[in-house]
């Protein structure tokens, strides 16, 4: 499989579907750092340790630098994605379906955006590549369970260890600072919480940038008539781009999503952002090394969660968390079907 730029260049003007497929997981690229991105420097923001345009430029440099470095040493989130559907042995009506799969994430990621509710781009992904399998495929057979199976584990793992790491986190840091001026250690924390955000946003592009990536790469792999990915080096070229246009994507800003995640759910003290800042970089590394697809979205909130949970249960808006879930669990069915009603009409179509 030929996967150079000269290659793949020459493919996307001799090849319209192909050429659609690279505009819209762009697209998507584009919107998910436009909408998930900002999640990773909410609590920075929002405690005002950071104005919000110098943290979405910090943001957008770290979100490159994640997909890009990470990628390199540990790319196991990509091949997950690359590896969790099959689009069968006919790579042409496969690319159609893909095309199908990512139309359907970017209008449903920016309606919901529209509405400044923070989106799962992981979720709208999953079951956007979901449904356009199962209607190539004419039924289940188009998912392989081996690997979807890891968005499950991936569910629990995003809530159960993000909430509890950030309540861990920030118990240790009460105890440790509870004989301490708090002025002294809001200036500690106001630069901690800086590199909090900045890691954040590193392990966004780690997770989210190599998703968007094994979906481009397959696409690459239908265009040469491979139906798999199996054993192909992802090119550094490859990172390069995708990283720059999540880069892009951040820098345009997500004000509405940096209130509702920072602001509306639990009021933050800079300790509190720290700590939050904290477990959740954690939870997507070791989600990012394991080859585990998380939804960014999730780790985070669910980490601040449980750093209000710390003070008492109170402290979290639990209204703004109820639309928050119900936003992701209408993801599955709705993405999903969004995407396997435009996979059959592309089909169709085309």
């Amino acid at each position: 499989m030929d996967v150079s730029l000269a290659y793949f260049i020459q493919q996307v003007f001799s090849n319209p579907a192909l050429a659609v497929t690279t505009l819209l997981t762009l697209g998507v690229i584009f919107v998910n750092g436009w909408t998930d991105a900002p999640n990773a420097i909410a609590t920075c923001v929002t405690t005002r340790c950071m104005r919000v345009r110098s943290a979405v430029i910090m943001a957008a440099i770290f979100n490159f630098l994640g997909v890009f470095l990470m990628t390199q040493f540990n790319a196991s989130v990509a091949s997950t994605i690359s590896n969790m559907v099959d689009f069968g042995g006919d790579t042409h009506s496969a690319l159609i379906a893909l095309c199908a799969a990512l139309f359907s994430i970017v209008v449903y990621s920016v309606g919901a955006s529209m509405l400044g509710i923070p989106t799962s781009e992981s979720h709208s992904l999953i079951a956007g590549l979901t449904g356009a399998a199962i209607a190539i495929q004419g039924g289940i057979a188009g998912v392989n369970m081996g690997e979807w199976v890891k968005v499950l584990y991936g569910l629990v793992a995003s809530l159960v260890i993000g909430f509890g790491m950030g309540w861990i986190v920030c118990k240790i840091v009460t105890l440790i600072c509870a004989g301490f001026d708090r002025r002294r250690t809001n200036g500690v924390f106001t630069y901690a919480q800086i590199v909090g955000a900045a890691a954040n946003s590193f392990m966004h592009g780690a997770q989210d940038g190599q998703k968007f990536i094994g979906v481009l790469f397959l696409g690459m792999a239908f265009c040469n008539g491979q139906s798999s990915v199996a054993g192909v080096v992802i090119p550094v070229w490859l990172m390069i781009l995708c990283s720059t246009i999540m880069g892009v994507g951040t820098s345009v800003g997500g004000e509405k999503i940096i209130k509702s995640v920072g602001m509306d759910m639990v009021k933050l003290e800079k300790y509190q952002g720290f700590s939050a800042d904290l477990s959740s970089a954690l939870c997507l590394l070791v989600m990012t090394v394991l080859g585990i697809p998380v939804s960014t979205t999730h780790t985070k909130t669910s980490a601040i969660m449980g750093v209000g949970a710390v003070r008492r249960l109170s402290a979290i808006n639990f209204g703004v968390v109820r639309d928050m879930m119900l936003t992701w669990v209408f993801t599955f069915p709705g993405c999903g079907l969004i995407s396997f009603a435009m996979a059959k009409l592309f089909m169709f179509v085309f």
